[in-house]
């Protein structure tokens, strides 16, 4: 459910109590809506479970198979998100102005590294369809040729 804000923790008593004292002061108040999905989600078969997981494995091993034929960009292989951290270092370029670039340029949305402590890799999300998948890698792949 990557990006509505909600979650659940199983746990022994000690450890929520830990948790609790910090999660209670950082977020609170989930929407109704996430909570309903939540539930909806908690509720479905394993095999829609499976299904989703097949179909995020599907996305992250054909962005990879793209990333790997792109010699500027180098990534961190997700063993659990929606996301692909990539190395951009190889561009010459920091992860701000590689991210404003290609959203200016081809229409390409993706996160800087700053964030998350680099300023030399951004975040590719696979949270979308595959086509979109497809037309972005096209994009990146294309503008990064014209960038030599």
């Amino acid at each position: 459910m990557t990006g509505w804000r909600i979650g659940y923790l199983g746990a022994t008593h000690k450890i929520v109590e830990a948790v609790s004292k910090l999660q209670d002061h950082t977020t609170s108040n989930p929407t109704s809506i996430s909570q309903k999905a939540a539930v909806a989600a908690l509720s479905a078969s394993a095999d829609f479970s499976a299904t989703l997981r097949r179909e995020f494995q599907k996305r992250r091993d054909y962005l990879i198979t793209r990333l790997k034929q792109i010699k500027k960009i180098g990534f961190v292989l997700p063993q659990g998100a929606f996301y692909i951290f990539c190395d951009i270092s190889k561009t010459g370029m920091t992860a701000s102005v590689f991210a404003h670039r290609l959203l200016d340029e081809v229409f390409v949305a993706l996160i800087p590294g700053e964030s998350f402590g680099r300023d030399d890799y951004v975040r590719i999300s696979f949270a979308t369809g595959l086509e979109q998948i497809e037309k972005g890698m096209d994009r990146i792949e294309g503008w990064l040729k014209k960038q030599i």
